[in-house]
Order: structure tokens, then C-alpha cells, then sequence
């Protein structure tokens, strides 16, 4: 049986200086999808050469960050110390723990010839006891993530969260969790399937598809419903077409989220904004002079 729609929806524009952004999640529908609660896909964009994008050093706390690069590179800088750089095809992890300031910075990838820029940012909530933490990094560069190729010439899929078949992560999993980007090529398919309770979404970046018998545009975000059965993906163009599957099992503990904070209560939050303003996330320092 073939999983039902839930909703489907468009985001929001929210340009950050030269980069164009559209806010997926949370969003008039839903407020999470399994531990993610937020979504921002930096949409294809040419740049010149070294011209950076980015938001500036700030906090978190409460959530991990993962940022997915389709094109382009990011720089890290943390005041944990942390410093990496990931080029087109990978990914940086940061969970914020309880209490962190980072600094990430999008640009033409220095190791080919585009001067393309294409990412999504997400923030998977972390558990009540996961948010007292530390906070750590992973920098996972294209050839670390796991990748296979589907049945049938059909595509291939990267596991960029949790666990496909016999593939996973390196991200850890603080709950039950899955990213996939999925490549579906011209006049083929793929299907997969999903247990009951678990809360999955899709995110079609680029092009349109049919899931489950109804078309979808680009730029669409597709929520289903949490009964069990199959999610199919088809692809009539005469190229082709990505698509991100993401969810997981129901966060239970309550969500209070505010600015860049996602904590389990209003006085959690207040500490948040506390401990920051105090100092207590410390700052980073590096050859560039950012404090």
C-alpha cells in the first residue's frame, strides 16, 4: 500500500546577503518532521570567485546543524576550536549541545571549476538528555558518505543521516533518524518502504517528480501521513531528478524554540539567552581576526 499525502507546500523566501534562501521548515503546516525541525534550502546560485555567504558568527543550543553541500564549499569556525573546510558533496555536523558560537561561510568550491553554490541547512532537535551536552563536529567530505547504486539502473542513493540497508552514517543518532538524497534517473523509479509511526517527508530541490501516482513541481515540500506502506518515486522527464527523504520517529518532549535556540522550555530559553549573553559559549578566535 502506498503511503498517502499529508500536505504539500513552497517555502518561504529569506535572502541572507548575497545567497537566496528559501525557509522549507518549519512551516504553516508543521513545525517538525521526526527530530528535524527546520529547513533551509540555499537554492542554485552562480558566484564570483571568493565571494563568501554566510551569517555571521552566532549561537546555538538545543539542536545539531548539518549542512549538505549540493555545489560549493563551507568554511567551519566554532569556539570549541573546531575548523574545517567540506567541498561540493559534503556535509558539516555540529551539535550545539549546550552551548556553542559558530561561524559558516559558503562559496565556489576552490577544487573545481564552478562557481556554483547549492545547499540545504538543517537542525535536527536533539533528546532532553542529549541537550546538556558537550557540543561536537563532524566535517564528512564527498568520498566519506555512503553512497549505492539503485536496482535496475534506476539512480542512486546517499545516506547523508541514519542508516540504508547496509550503509550508514557517521552522523550520530540520538533517535531514530534518516536523511537520503535520492538521484532518479530519466523514465525509471524507485520504491521504498516505511514503517508505522514514522514521520517522513520529501523535498524535490530542482525538478518535478511523481510520488505515489501525483506529480509534484520543483521547489515542493511533501509531507505523508504515518501509516505504513510504500513511498514510490517516478521520474518522466528525459533527465534526471533529486529528490530528499527525511523524518523519523515523533519527537515526545515538548519543542520551545526561539532565534537560534530549541530547548524544552520557556525557562530553558531563557537560559539559553543568559548563558550567551554572559559569555558562556565562549568565542572564536582565528587567523582571521573573529571574535
Amino acid at each position: 500500500m502506498k503511503k498517502k499525502t499529508s500536505f504539500s507546500t513552497k517555502g518561504q523566501r529569506a535572502d541572507i546577503g548575497d545567497l537566496t534562501i528559501y525557509r522549507i521548515l518549519a512551516n504553516r503546516y508543521t513545525d517538525a518532521v521526526g527530530p528535524f525541525v527546520f529547513l533551509d534550502h540555499i537554492a542554485p546560485k552562480m558566484h564570483a570567485a571568493h565571494k563568501n555567504g554566510g551569517t555571521g558568527v552566532h549561537p546555538h543550543r538545543g539542536i545539531a546543524t548539518l549542512t549538505y553541500l549540493i555545489a560549493g564549499e563551507a568554511t567551519h569556525f566554532d569556539s570549541a576550536g573546531n575548523h574545517a573546510t567540506v567541498h561540493s558533496g559534503g556535509i558539516q555536523w555540529m551539535k550545539a549541545g549546550n552551548g556553542i558560537l559558530h561561524d559558516e561561510t559558503l562559496n565556489a568550491d576552490s577544487q573545481t571549476d564552478s562557481s556554483q553554490t547549492h545547499a540545504f541547512q538543517f537542525w535536527i532537535n536533539l533528546p532532553a538528555k542529549n541537550k546538556v551536552e558537550k557540543p561536537a563536529y563532524l566535517a564528512i567530505q564527498s568520498n566519506e558518505v555512503p553512497q549505492k547504486s539503485l536496482l535496475n539502473d534506476s539512480g542512486w542513493i546517499k545516506v547523508i543521516v541514519g542508516n540504508y540497508e547496509e550503509l550508514s552514517s557517521q552522523i550520530p543518532n540520538y533517535s531514530e533518524q534518516f536523511l537520503y538524497h535520492i538521484q532518479v534517473e530519466a523514465g525509471k523509479n524507485f520504491t521504498l518502504a516505511a514503517g508505522e509511526k514514522v514521520e517522513i517527508a520529501a523535498f524535490l530541490p530542482t525538478q518535478a517528480a511523481i510520488i505515489n501516482d501525483a506529480e509534484f513541481q520543483a521547489g515542493e515540500f511533501i509531507e505523508f501521513d504515518r501509516a505504513a506502506g510504500e513511498i514510490t518515486i517516478e521520474n518522466k522527464l528525459q533527465e534526471a531528478t533529486d529528490i530528499l527523504l527525511f523524518g523519523g520517529e515523533p519527537y515526545t518532549e515538548p519543542i520551545v524554540a526561539e532565534g537560534p535556540f530549541v530547548m524544552n522550555s520557556r525557562s530553558e530559553i531563557a537560559d539559553a539567552y543568559r548563558d550567551f549573553y554572559a559569555g558562556k559559549y565562549g568565542k572564536i578566535d582565528d587567523q582571521k581576526g573573529k571574535v
